[in-house]
């Protein structure tokens, strides 16, 4: 069994974080997911949409087997946990994969580090979606 990892905050979910989680699930057997804990969220707004009930929309999505929140102290607690043989970063996500599996790799974990493209279209982000609505309100 092919143990793959994405993480993430999930914060209003659209159709660019289903397509991060289907092309992840292809990836492997099982897809894990760790969703960022609230007040771990620094590089972007202070998520709107609290961190158990973004966990249980990501829970119910269909390529989803197990989702959980992150650590509060730890980010790496979870992949201890998890184990995962591959990690999937998304394409606009903050992780320099050098970085990453080398911080990995000094705790003794080697999964296979892939990140995925960019996909265009409309309202494959949360940036493009706030800035919708708020066009849409100033109208």
């Amino acid at each position: 069994m092919t143990r793959v990892l994405a993480t993430g905050t999930f914060d209003i979910l659209h159709p660019g974080h289903l397509y991060f989680l289907e092309q992840a699930k292809m990836l492997g057997d099982e897809l894990y997911i760790i969703i960022s804990r609230d007040v771990n969220v620094n590089h972007k707004p202070t998520p709107i949409v609290p961190e158990e009930q973004r966990l249980k929309m990501v829970a119910a999505l269909k390529p989803v087997d197990f989702a959980m929140l992150g650590s509060l102290t730890d980010y790496f607690e979870p992949i201890a946990e998890i184990n995962p043989d591959v990690i999937v970063l998304g394409f606009d996500q903050n992780f320099q994969e050098n970085e990453l599996e080398n911080a990995l790799n000094q705790r003794g974990f080697f999964p296979k580090i892939v990140r995925l493209q960019k996909i265009e279209g409309e309202y494959y982000s949360s940036r493009a979606i706030a800035a919708e609505i708020a066009e849409r309100k100033n109208k």
